[in-house]
């Protein structure tokens, strides 16, 4: 099993060392994790910093590589936030460092950030929800150093209620973009942790994403505490399964590795 987004206390919203999540993955039973810190540049959040020391993480992650060696894997991944104006410094982060796997994220809208509310105030929910995916289809169409899409609609943990666009026409147009180039989506259990009804995106997005083709999926709990790793892990596979997927993925260099949803529950 295996939960591919994770952060530890080189992530700027998180305190948690990485030897507590990784001995709690394996009590769990995980097989493979991958920490996938934060680098969110240009954060129009003055109180926080999301910068990466990314010397001081390749040597944390090397070190836990050996000292767990045998009882778990562990990849070195990375969580970047993107914004039109900062992708040609990510593609020189991401082609100057050495990563399993590259998480495309979108924390900001129109240079503000969406967790303080900022980026709604004077819209409706529907103009801020077009926007969102507006911006984030930009930069999939500019930008193409990563492997997956994180929570896609993270921007409806924002709110206090649902659009009643739901964007489909857009997200469309973002998995057009992506599928044929091999980038995929992830399934973030976040959602269930903050009060919504599943994970992010919704059952809706996952479908129309397999409907158009869309067969690289990851699972991610967006963990920032022990407690949380692998959350919801089983019954995300059996909702992937009975949406048509068959194959849950991993990444080593950059490259992709699928794995059987029905191997790894044991079903017929």
């Amino acid at each position: 099993m295996f939960d591919y987004h994770v952060h530890s206390d080189f992530s700027a919203d998180c305190d948690t060392p990485m030897e507590e999540t990784i001995e709690q993955a394996i009590a769990n039973g995980l097989e493979e994790i991958c920490f996938t810190e934060h680098i969110d540049l240009d954060y129009p959040d003055p109180t926080i910093q999301f910068e990466l020391d990314q010397i001081g993480y390749d040597q944390k992650i090397k070190q836990m590589q050996s000292k767990y060696a045998g009882s778990i894997r562990i990849k070195k991944g990375v969580e970047i936030g993107v914004q039109p104006h900062q992708l040609d410094d990510y593609h020189r982060i991401i082609t100057e460092d050495s990563f399993d796997f590259v998480i495309c994220s979108m924390h900001t809208t129109a240079k503000k950030d969406l967790h303080s509310g900022h980026f709604f105030e004077g819209k409706t929910v529907e103009e801020a929800f077009r926007q969102y995916y507006a911006e984030l289809l930009y930069c999939v169409q500019h930008f193409q150093d990563y492997q997956v899409l994180g929570h896609l609609d993270l921007v409806k943990r924002y709110v206090k209620r649902e659009s009643k666009d739901a964007c489909h026409d857009l997200i469309a147009e973002i998995f057009k973009e992506i599928i044929p180039l091999g980038k995929g989506i992830e399934l973030n259990t976040s959602g269930y942790r903050y009060g919504l009804d599943g994970g992010l995106p919704s059952v809706d997005i996952l479908k129309l994403y397999r409907d158009l083709g869309g067969e690289i999926i990851t699972f991610g709990s967006d963990s920032h505490i022990a407690s949380t790793i692998g959350y919801q892990l089983n019954e995300s596979l059996d909702l992937l399964s009975s949406l048509g997927f068959t194959q849950i993925a991993t990444f080593k260099n950059q490259q992709v590795e699928m794995h059987s949803i029905k191997k790894l529950t044991g079903t017929k």
